[in-house]
């Protein structure tokens, strides 16, 4: 059979004809590899270079890497963190014409790091308790799209600095099956997998002498399931209010809108006696701060670093002459309070904040020093350092004076415990 690329991109199959398909891939030669850290996997994978791209490449069976590269499309498709599958190749065959696997390709998460890379230092608990929010909200997520994942645990996921949290793609769908909807069999299923797998890895990390002394790996696998379970029942749980208390469901729409998700559509039933009225969000769709902030200003991110991006972009907004409060962001805390019409739509402001602030501000980090935090991560530290010197100072110091300070003593510093970067030609 003749070597054969199945691939998403129809510039990526000359990119990658030229990696050494005819070698099995755990000799690949060190030229073509890309020193990244890698989890652990039942199958061999390397990280390699096509072009510009770095890329994942994992060896398979057939069928299985066919099923894995269709449900990561799919997940593509429905919006859900998970890598980006990239092509399949099939036909290889060595230097002698014996057949070698297949192989599934998926493109590098930039920034990215496996949690056992987390561990080369002792994590603190509460550095852990944001690992588990992170994975319940991938779990939950991947749940209301009807994906039954088969393997949830720390593993399977890659895990990204998001504003002081973590957000988690899925990196394996090999088990994961799609149906329209979740039953909570299937549900609990997956739950209980992931309390056991989770368990089980940190025990493996406490024998090894790479966990926290106050950690109790079995109390950290039931951990996953509470955070799952509260934001699930958050998110589909049905609410019965005084009819005409309309402002009731407005806050519930709120608390889910703070939480992330976005409601797409609801349900809305009157008693029959006409004095309660039933509240069911039937659609529930995450990245409601990162849509918001695409949408106003281009910039796509992390949900935490949205939050926190608007956030700043609304106070932004409040000191321009040719701002009112109706200029700022859908969902502001603040009103329009009448008078005259907005002298700039929000867009524009938002664009000028991008260009004047968040640009500069950035680029006056050097690159050497950044590591792999993204520009949204940047601009996220150099708010928290300028609030930290600010509370120390007694006054506001100023986002420059933040940034010299922070590329001075704070990244020099940091820069050792940052993971590799990938490289560059």
């Amino acid at each position: 059979m003749a070597l054969q690329i199945s691939a998403t991109n129809p510039e990526h199959p000359a990119l990658l004809l030229a990696l050494p398909w005819d070698v099995p891939l755990e000799e690949w030669p060190q030229e073509c590899l890309v020193p990244l850290p890698r989890g652990i996997s039942r199958h061999v994978v390397r990280y390699a270079r096509a072009g510009t791209e770095v890329i994942a490449v994992k060896e398979l069976a057939e069928r299985p890497a066919l099923r894995e590269y269709g449900l990561l499309r799919d997940l593509d498709r429905l919006g859900i963190p998970a890598v980006d599958p990239l092509a399949v190749v099939t036909g290889r065959t060595d230097s002698t014409g014996a057949p070698l696997e297949p192989v599934l390709i998926t493109r590098h998460l930039r920034g990215s790091m496996p949690y056992r890379s987390m561990f080369e230092t002792t994590m603190r608990p509460a550095t852990m308790h944001r690992l588990m929010d992170a994975l319940a909200v991938l779990l939950v997520r991947l749940h209301l799209a009807g994906f039954a994942w088969g393997d949830c645990s720390l593993s399977n996921t890659l895990f990204r600095r998001d504003a002081g949290a973590f957000a988690a793609y899925l990196v394996d769908a090999e088990t994961g099956d799609l149906h329209p909807r979740l039953s909570p069999g299937q549900r609990e299923y997956d739950l209980d997998l992931a309390r056991v797998n989770i368990s089980g890895e940190l025990l493996d990390l406490e024998a090894s002498g790479a966990l926290h002394p106050s950690v109790d790996p079995v109390e950290f696998g039931h951990e996953i399931c509470t955070r799952y379970d509260g934001l699930w029942q958050e998110l589909t749980r049905t609410s019965v209010y005084p009819a005409g208390k309309y402002h009731y469901m407005e806050r519930r729409i709120r608390r889910l809108n703070e939480l992330g998700f976005d409601v797409a559509e609801m349900q809305i039933q009157h008693s029959p006696g006409g004095d309660t009225v039933t509240f069911v969000p039937k659609v529930v769709d995450a990245g409601h701060h990162q849509r918001q902030l695409l949408r106003l200003t281009g910039l796509d991110t992390e949900e935490n670093q949205a939050r926190r991006l608007l956030s700043d972009l609304e106070s932004w907004m409040a000191t321009q002459d040719d701002h009112t409060p109706g200029d700022l962001p859908p969902g502001s805390r603040l009103r329009p309070t009448g008078g005259q019409p907005p002298a700039a739509r929000p867009e524009v402001l938002a664009h000028r904040w991008v260009r004047d602030v968040f640009r500069p501000t950035v680029r006056a980090v050097p690159v050497e020093l950044r590591g792999s935090m993204d520009p949204a991560e940047i601009y996220h530290e150099l708010l928290e350092h300028r609030w930290y010197l600010s509370e120390r100072a007694q006054h506001d110091i100023g986002l420059d004076t933040a940034v010299t300070d922070y590329i001075t003593n704070v990244l020099p510093k940091a820069r050792a415990t940052l993971e590799p970067t990938t490289p560059t030609d």
